[in-house]
């Protein structure tokens, strides 16, 4: 049968006929996807080369940079050397953010370590709670970076370039797999704000879906007050109502589709179903109320004060109802004055949370199949700026990963001495990225998008390697 094309169609005629045939079927599924037996959503590939260790990712990303000397790299040798001057055999002809042509000087950690676990981990003693599941994680002492500047440093992290428009890894994954949510986004973003430190803006771009169709773009959800805007209808405008509109628009727009093949079409389609149904899915995902006090009490937070806390339980709902890929951003750990002051601050906004997000996806069988990434975007220097702070620093920073096939309880790679570079398997932002999506089940040399007649990747082309040592 040959499409009806618009010039065939009246509007009067289309939307009389609106209630009858696809109408009705598509109308039926906004308003009870179950009705259909909705599916998910599928991504690009089908059958998977390896084997998925990983059904999803929450990535904890704190923004500003945090020092890895006061959380998760014990210094004793620049404790012994605090005050001294930084030796140039460690920092001749290096880059430097801020501090370049300044006197350099040692600054030794400004709070103890303490040990964890059934290995004796050594972290800052600010994080008992973090400690208290230290045999849950793999902790990377030896992640490096290729940006000394906030942007392109998240640009990097995020989309393994420092060069905007390129996807973020959110986005990759959503492209690859889909989503196992049938009225939720596959990527969802949560940000908090934290105390202590510079606040340091983050873009949108960050969660882009760059060249890959718009429809895996992040979507972010506000911590608080409306956590989308427009969610609730106008007086008078039933659901029903509603529901007839988005109908009516995407039989015009998939009539057009037909005509022009225009995956952005396709995209436009999908989003004006997927914010009908988040109209109903959204407040019911964000009522903390049904938690219980236990819950709350473990993740020390309270509905709807838009904390860290609040978005890590936030984090376990969005992955209990299938979104793919969900990204946290804590900002303020920007610390260049202030490091120890700063830093409690931030152990008192994440220590508990990160603890009870590992503890409640364990004990709802989740942690297995639930990849956790703790990253920020850069370390610090262990040299001081202005006495009491820390400049930004890519030769040396701590991440932790857990669950979904990662060992437990063990520190992969170490920084030398002084805490200024990474010298023991040094792990790279690419090589990151190419492990995630190794236990995603997902090949990385072999996942790509054709842009600009190239064949673009999220791990690039400059060797990224699985970082198997760090793999059970």
């Amino acid at each position: 049968m040959n499409p009806i094309t618009p010039s065939q169609l009246s509007r009067r005629a289309f939307l009389g006929t609106n209630s009858q045939g696809l109408g009705a079927v598509a109308l039926a599924s906004l308003l009870n996807p179950r009705l259909l037996q909705s599916a998910p959503s599928h991504g690009l590939l089908q059958n998977l080369p390896l084997p998925q260790k990983a059904k999803r990712v929450i990535w904890l990303t704190m923004a500003g940079g945090p020092s890895h000397l006061e959380t998760f790299d014990p210094k004793p040798k620049l404790a012994e050397m605090n005050g001294k001057p930084m030796p140039e055999s460690f920092t001749k002809g290096q880059q430097l953010a801020q501090l370049q042509g300044r006197p350099l000087t040692c600054f030794g950690p400004q709070h103890p370590f303490a040990k964890f676990g059934k290995n004796q981990v050594e972290i800052c003693a600010l994080f008992p709670q973090l400690g208290s599941v230290i045999d849950d994680i793999c902790l990377i002492r030896s992640m490096t970076t290729d940006a000394i500047n906030h942007d392109p440093a998240h640009m990097f992290m995020n989309t393994g370039s420092q060069i905007a428009g390129r996807p973020s890894m959110g986005a990759w994954v959503t492209y690859g797999l889909g989503s196992e949510a049938e009225d939720l986004p596959g990527f969802v973003v949560l940000t908090s704000l934290g105390k202590g430190g510079q606040n340091q803006p983050i873009a949108v771009r960050q969660w882009s879906s760059g060249f890959l169709p718009s429809k895996y773009q992040g979507v972010q959800l506000r911590s608080k007050g409306d956590p989308v805007l427009y969610l609730t209808n106008p007086p008078g405008i039933t659901r029903q109502l509603q529901g007839g509109d988005v109908a009516a628009i995407n039989e015009l727009n998939r009539q057009r589709d037909l005509l022009l093949a225009d995956s952005e079409i396709a995209t436009r389609v999908a989003q004006y179903e997927m914010a009908f149904k988040m109209q109903a899915s959204v407040p019911e995902l964000m009522d903390l109320s049904g938690e219980g006090a236990k819950i709350l009490e473990l993740y020390g937070c309270q509905p709807g004060d838009g904390s860290f806390a609040s978005n890590c339980l936030l984090a376990r709902r969005l992955a209990e109802r299938g979104t793919r890929f969900i990204q946290l951003y804590h900002k303020d750990w920007d610390h260049h004055g202030g490091v120890k002051e700063g830093i409690q601050f931030k152990a008192q906004e994440i220590d508990r949370a990160c603890m009870a997000l590992i503890t409640d996806l364990k004990q709802r069988g989740m942690f297995d199949d639930t990849l956790i990434v703790w990253a920020g975007e850069f370390g610090r220097t262990p040299m001081s700026q202005g006495g009491s702070g820390r400049d930004h620093h890519n030769k040396a920073m701590s991440i932790w990963l857990a669950g979904a096939g990662v060992k437990r309880g063990v520190v992969h790679g170490a920084t030398d001495e002084l805490g200024y570079a990474a010298v023991e398997n040094v792990t790279s932002v690419h090589d990151l990225h190419a492990t995630m999506l190794h236990q995603l089940g997902i090949q990385h040399e072999a996942f790509s998008f054709k842009f600009q007649g190239l064949d673009a990747r999220l791990t690039g082309v400059e060797g990224a390697r699985v970082i198997k040592d760090i793999l059970s």
